[in-house]
C-alpha cells in the first residue's frame, strides 16, 4: 500500500473518533451542583441594649435680639431659673439714647400739633368774621393733619426704640435649668447669638445611638431604661423620634425615648442603658451571602424543591444585621433560597441542597 492510500485511510478514522467524542459530550448529564440553602421565615428582632444619656425633651437657646456688649450674665451652668428671670444683659447706653431721641421727637411733634390746632381754630374764627378766606382755612386744616401724622410717627418710633431697649435684657421664657452658657461678660455678641441654654427638667428623653441595621423600630416601641450607676433604678419609655438618616461616620441613628414619670435620680446627663422590652418586629432575614448583586440590583436564587432547579428573583433589601440582611420585599415565607455560592449558579441549573444530601 502506498503513502497516498494510508493518508486517505487515516483521515476518515480521525473524523470518526472526533465525532464520537462530541456525541459523548453532548449526551453527558448536566452537572448537579450541591448548594447550601435555607427556608425563608419571618424572624423577630431580638431584644438589645444600648447605652445613652438622659437629655431634655425641650431645650431652648436664649440670646439678645440686638447686637451689643455683654455686661452681665447672672446664671451659670446648672442653675435653676424661673420664668421671667433675668439671664443676661447688654450695655443699653446706645439704645437708651435712641429712646431719649424718640421721646424728644414725640414732644416736638405734639407741640407742633398743638400749635397747628390753635392756628386752625383762630383761622376758622376769623373766617366766620370775614377776615380770612376759605383757602386759609383749608391750609390750616392740612397743617393740623400733617402735625397729627407726625405725632403718630413719633409715637411709633418711640415704641420701636423702647422695644429695642428691652431686647438688651435676656430673660427666661419658662422654668428650667441652665445646661450651657455661650458667652462671657465683656464679649460683643451678635443678634441671636447663644448666651444661655435652658432646658425643661420635667420632660426628659433617653437618647441612644442605635446601629443603622437595628434602628428598624417604629415610634412607640417600648424600652426599659435603667441607670448605669444603679441598674435597679428603671423606668419605662417609648420611642418618640428616630433620626431620618444615619451618621456618616458611625453609621448609627439617634433615637429619642420619652421617659414615663422618671424619678429625680434620672438627672440630665446621666448615663443609662436602654433595653428593648420585647421583640416587636418580625422581618425576613437571610444571610448576606445569599444576595447576588447584579447591575445595581439585588437577587436571590430560589430553589424549586420539586424540580431541584434554581431561578433568580429580584428582592429589595434593607438594613444589615451583622452577617444577615433584612429583605423588605420580593421574598415570601416558605421559599427555599441558596445561601452560598450564588455567583456560580446559572438559571435553571440543577442543584442538590443540604436536606437531600443528608438523606
Amino acid at each position: 500500500m502506498n503513502r497516498t492510500s494510508l493518508t486517505l485511510l487515516f483521515v476518515p478514522l480521525t473524523f470518526l473518533t472526533l465525532a464520537g467524542c462530541q456525541e459523548k459530550e453532548e449526551q453527558a448529564p448536566p452537572v448537579v451542583r450541591p448548594v447550601l440553602s435555607q427556608v425563608a421565615v419571618l424572624q423577630p428582632i431580638p431584644a438589645a441594649s444600648f447605652a445613652g444619656t438622659v437629655q431634655p425633651k425641650v431645650q431652648t437657646v436664649f440670646g439678645p435680639r440686638v447686637a451689643g456688649l455683654l455686661v452681665a450674665r447672672d446664671v451659670d451652668t446648672g442653675d435653676i431659673v424661673t420664668q421671667g428671670q433675668l439671664l443676661a444683659a447688654l450695655d443699653p447706653t446706645a439704645l437708651e439714647l435712641a429712646v431719649g431721641s424718640a421721646q424728644a421727637d414725640l414732644a416736638n411733634a405734639e407741640a407742633t400739633l398743638a400749635n397747628a390746632s390753635s392756628v386752625e381754630q383762630r383761622t376758622r374764627a376769623l373766617f366766620k368774621a370775614g377776615t380770612e378766606t376759605q383757602a386759609d382755612v383749608e391750609s390750616a386744616e392740612q397743617s393740623t393733619a400733617a402735625a397729627q401724622a407726625s405725632v403718630v410717627q413719633a409715637r411709633a418710633t418711640l415704641s420701636k426704640a423702647t422695644e429695642q431697649l428691652s431686647y438688651t435684657q435676656v430673660k427666661a421664657a419658662f422654668d428650667g435649668v441652665v445646661t450651657q452658657t455661650g458667652a462671657e461678660v465683656g464679649q460683643v455678641v451678635a443678634a441671636g447669638a447663644s448666651v444661655v441654654t435652658v432646658a425643661r427638667p420635667d420632660d426628659r428623653d433617653a437618647v441612644v445611638d442605635i446601629p443603622d441595621g437595628s434602628a428598624l423600630l417604629p415610634v412607640g416601641t417600648p424600652f426599659s431604661i435603667s441607670l448605669q450607676v444603679n441598674p435597679a433604678m428603671t423606668v419605662t419609655g417609648k420611642v418618640r423620634e428616630i433620626a431620618p438618616a444615619a451618621d456618616e461616620a458611625t453609621r448609627t441613628r439617634r433615637v429619642k425615648i420619652a421617659l414615663e414619670n422618671p424619678p429625680a435620680s434620672f438627672r440630665l446627663g446621666t448615663t443609662i442603658t436602654a433595653t428593648l422590652k420585647e421583640a416587636v418586629i418580625e422581618q425576613m432575614v437571610i444571610p448576606l451571602t445569599a444576595v447576588l448583586q447584579r447591575d445595581g440590583k439585588s437577587y436571590v436564587w430560589i430553589i424549586d424543591e420539586a424540580k431541584k432547579t434554581v431561578s433568580t428573583r429580584q428582592v429589595t433589601t434593607g438594613a444589615e444585621l451583622g452577617r444577615f440582611v433584612v429583605v423588605v420585599s420580593g421574598l415570601e415565607p416558605g421559599l427555599r433560597v441558596v445561601t452560598a455560592g450564588v455567583h456560580r449558579l446559572a438559571e435553571g441549573q440543577t442543584v442538590k441542597f443540604e436536606d437531600e444530601a443528608r438523606s
